[in-house]
């Protein structure tokens, strides 16, 4: 009989050459609590639990793993902010410090003076950002756009799986055409693409290799071209006293809030992720 525990022990051995220890037991224990349909506590607790019915699938998904592709495409799906989203290789999987960007919104929301009615999410890919913001604010409405139809295509799948109502948009940021109707809106949201081909240089091939490179990478000599857009286009969509927020990389805080501040942006706020890494930003207009 073939067990939890020797499945646990095959995993960490044959994805050494990929994943550090900590993170293939991760993976294990979430690939066996997804095939076993029970908690990883659970599973850790009774480790002597049997896996035979379930030894094609592990093998399966265990080759898959040693070519660097993420889990959370094997799986076909992933958790954010305590909702579960589909992705694919046409979106980004979904950050833990993007939940941190989105948990500041809803409570500059909670905190804000006037009503908020129409919220943007520039960049949606799999959603996760519109449409959790849609399940926590159901009273506001909620538009997102992207320039890849198959995202798009994630994405409403996405809100039709949470039972969320999102208004997706198929635009280029880059080039927007204004002939799209659009209202005003107090908040504009964004994780646009900021990996430089240095950065990339420092990445997991199971990123480099396997997600989009165009939610991803961004020009070595522009590494703020998404930002900069952005932000000229907040200038006209923005009501007064209306709220920028943006994923940032973390090494290009400085000069990120120094080019907002030049376009007559204030009260800028830089803040740190829970790794202590500049990762997100706040502007009013």
């Amino acid at each position: 009989m073939k067990t939890v525990k020797d499945v646990l022990g095959r995993y960490k051995q044959e994805l050494i050459s990929v994943y550090d220890q900590q993170e293939a037991e991760a993976i294990t224990l979430l690939v066996l609590s997804e095939l076993l349909n029970a908690s990883k506590a659970k599973l850790k607790a009774f480790p002597e639990t049997s896996t035979d019915e379930q030894q094609e699938e592990l093998e399966i998904i265990l080759q898959e793993l040693k070519t660097g592709k993420p889990v959370q495409y094997i799986l076909g799906h992933t958790e954010f902010y305590g909702l579960s989203f589909n992705v694919n290789p046409s979106v980004l999987i979904p950050r833990p410090e993007t939940e941190e960007l989105v948990q500041w919104v809803i409570q500059s929301i909670d905190k804000s003076p006037k009503p908020i009615q129409n919220i943007l999410d520039i960049g949606t890919g799999s959603g996760c950002i519109s449409i959790s913001l849609k399940e926590n604010k159901s009273n506001i409405q909620i538009f997102a756009i992207d320039i890849s139809t198959e995202a798009l295509e994630v994405a409403k799948g996405n809100a039709l799986l949470n039972q969320v109502d999102v208004n997706f948009i198929e635009a280029d940021i880059l080039n927007f055409n204004t002939s799209i109707e659009l209202p005003k809106f107090d908040i504009i949201i964004s994780n646009p693409p900021y990996v430089t081909l240095a950065d990339k240089q420092r990445m997991h091939r199971n990123v480099t290799d396997f997600e989009p490179h165009t939610a991803l990478f961004v020009p070595e000599q522009d590494p703020l071209v998404f930002y900069k857009a952005i932000t000229d286009f907040a200038r006209l969509y923005l009501n007064e006293n209306g709220l920028l927020f943006f994923e940032i990389n973390e090494s290009l805080g400085r000069e990120t809030v120094e080019m907002i501040a030049d376009k007559s942006f204030k009260n800028i706020e830089l803040r740190q992720d829970m790794s202590g890494r500049d990762r997100m930003l706040k502007a009013e207009i």
